[in-house]
């Protein structure tokens, strides 16, 4: 990017400006309220509504986004909940957003808000959250006709923004005009600055009523059009699970881990009862028990599936963590150092580079970080400064207090039915569409929605419930903790992963600990501890960081160390199950499982992907990445 003499940036990529100010400076922010906000008639039109949303195919310098997100802030009756979706190929600097706005200090604050969350924008979807989650940007980095067909949505308003269709024609040809009506409902308004006749074609070409209006001076006119069809639309397909079409917003969750607080966390902020059930007498009583664990990214050379979703999973974590624990004690987002041994895998080519975005999640550690792990020069390693340690009971616990969520403990499961199936309901009684049964037949509650997030008992949930088997595997997982030995040690001051992974510095039982992890045993249904495992996380430790473990070494020998374990669950192809089982035959019924050693970093990513597809939201993740975690894919395979 480049700055004009006047302070106008330019882009010498399209040779064209971002804006043009006029003799005030003042241009760029006026463009924003009378050409977009007046144009799709904000803040009017959204006053009455429980949310809003809207599409920007430009972000830019993100001028539009600050001036709506302060709309929305001085409205009284704004709406409580503001969805702003941009996409944007050529993501410009923090430093370029916050210098794009001194002609308008009025956006100062939030252009600083927006300037701090500003780093790692690689191509793919990226979830911003600001007031407190009551405005929700999320940034879609790529071209804008691919970004487009990763989203499904209905947008209340559309922001068409771009250099001018004579530079950049792909942002407003026919494809590109017709990928947005299709996020668009009957009666959403478009508003542009440009009056290009192509553009007008093609708007009227897909359904929209077009009109001129006046424009900013030196422009004459800009655009306004309204989508209004004189013919029935044909949808694209949607996300894997539809938007809940009921009046009745109960749901059940079974499972009191991450994955099932995080589905109920997520369903009671947008409105829905939600009552967990769950057999263990407190929250996290089973794989989501261990004292802490690592929130961090998977790295591969290809930043394949797996590698994005971890990325889009740690900052739902961190956020999540943020919102509901202390930070330092329930958390802290200290970085990551992965030490590369044998079969670690390589950062994608050019990450190394500082002026990489790859650069801010993952790059090679220093010789100062590989120095307080007690790691020598020689020693390869790589470190994620985006990633730290979540205290994962306090997290669950968090999230089961939310308002609306009703958690009942000792309550176990033994069977799932649909509400005709059993004998104590009458199938035109009108009951709820699912009931959960006590071992003894007793009905433990019900609602037209269920959510199976039991770990690797949701296998024999989902068979009562007559439900086609998914390929569920048994991982039991063994792992070491205790207290800190006195300074001065030899551990590092930051989580260590790469066989196994060490945290140090976490509270444990009440003062600060440390936690060593994790054995992988499959087909091993039940949380046995065993002296051999012990023995086994000690010498992946003795690897990993050998003067960490001959420090450590008294404390394991002598049983001042305990040992902990669980039973985690997996599927072949290591990816999360989320999404609706079979939505024909069992309407209402919905899992979310399979994320092994990974549920710390990927739950509460996938409560979110359930309950953004139930309300009919922008989804976290581009629509690709939805359908690959969807049941459906094991079932073809199974």
């Amino acid at each position: 990017m480049h700055w004009l003499p006047d302070g106008t940036p330019h882009n010498p990529r399209f040779n064209d400006r971002y804006r043009g100010d006029g003799d005030d400076g003042r241009g760029g922010l006026l463009q924003a309220r009378n050409v977009f906000l007046e144009g799709c008639a904000l803040p009017h039109a959204w006053r009455g509504a429980p949310r809003w949303t809207i599409l920007e195919t430009g972000f830019g310098l993100g001028l539009n986004f600050l001036a709506t997100w302060q709309a929305w802030r001085d409205d009284p009756l704004a709406p409580r909940h503001l969805h702003y979706v941009a996409i944007e190929a050529w993501p410009p600097t923090a430093d370029d957003l916050q210098r794009s706005v001194a002609p308008y200090p009025e956006l100062g604050p939030l252009a600083q808000q927006l300037a701090a969350r500003w780093a790692g924008l690689l191509p793919g979807f990226h979830h911003l959250a600001f007031d407190n989650d009551r405005v929700r940007l999320t940034l879609c980095i790529g071209e804008v006709r691919a970004m487009l067909r990763e989203l499904r949505f209905e947008a209340d308003a559309v922001f068409l923004d771009g250099f001018t269709p004579a530079l950049n024609p792909d942002m407003w040809d026919i494809p590109t005009l017709k990928a947005v009506s299709h996020l668009c409902r009957r009666g959403t308004r478009v508003a542009t600055w440009t009056v290009a006749r192509s553009v007008r074609d093609g708007l009227a070409q897909n359904g929209f009523v077009v009109e001129k209006a006046p424009g900013l001076p030196p422009k004459r006119d800009c655009l306004r059009a309204t989508r209004d069809p004189a013919w029935q639309p044909r949808r694209p397909d949607g996300p894997p699970v539809a938007p809940w079409a009921g009046a009745d917003r109960r749901a059940l969750v079974l499972g009191a881990g991450l994955a099932g607080a995080s589905a109920a966390y997520s369903l009671a902020q947008r409105g829905w009862l939600v009552t967990v059930l769950d057999r263990g007498a407190a929250p996290a009583a089973g794989a989501s028990g261990l004292p802490a664990g690592v929130v961090a990214p998977h790295v591969s050379p290809d930043d394949r599936l797996l590698s994005q979703l971890s990325r889009s999973g740690v900052m739902a974590t961190l956020a999540r963590a943020a919102a509901l624990l202390p930070g330092g004690d329930g958390w802290d987002a200290c970085g990551v150092l992965e030490r590369r041994l044998k079969d670690s895998r390589e950062l994608p080519a050019g990450w190394a580079d500082p002026a990489s975005p790859g650069h801010a999640w993952s790059h090679p550690a220093s010789a100062g970080q590989r120095a307080a792990a007690g790691l020598d020069d020689a020693s390869p390693a790589h470190w994620h400064a985006r990633a730290g340690w979540v205290r994962a009971p306090a997290l669950v616990a968090a999230m089961l207090a939310a308002p609306g969520i009703t958690w009942r403990p000792d309550t176990p499961v033994a069977a799932l039915r649909q509400g005709g199936d059993h004998p104590s309901t009458a199938p035109d009684s009108g009951l709820p569409g699912w009931t959960a049964l006590a071992p003894d037949g007793t009905v433990l509650a019900q609602a037209p929605l269920v959510v199976v997030a039991a770990g690797f008992d949701s296998l024999n949930l989902l068979h009562t419930a007559r439900a086609p088997a998914l390929p569920l595997n048994p991982l039991r997982g063994q792992l070491l903790f205790g207290p800190m030995p006195p300074a001065p040690h030899p551990l590092p001051p930051f989580p260590v992963n790469g066989l196994g992974n060490f945290i140090t510095g976490v509270p444990v039982d009440g003062v600060p600990g440390w936690v060593l992890g994790s054995t992988f045993e499959r087909g091993c249904r039940e949380p046995v501890l065993r002296d051999t495992d012990t023995a086994e996380v000690a010498a992946k430790l003795a690897v990993l960081l050998p003067a960490s473990a001959a420090a450590l070494a008294p404390q394991i020998a002598s049983g001042v160390a305990r040992a902990w374990a669980a039973v985690r669950c997996t599927v072949p192809d290591r990816l999360p199950v989320v999404g609706a089982v079979d939505a024909t035959a069992l309407p209402g019924l919905l899992v979310s499982t399979g994320m092994g050693a990974r549920g710390m970093t990927l739950a509460v990513l996938c409560g979110e992907l359930l309950a953004t597809q139930l309300d009919g939201e922008p989804l976290p993740v581009p629509l690709r990445q939805a359908r690959a975690l969807a049941p459906q894919r094991l079932l073809k395979t199974a």
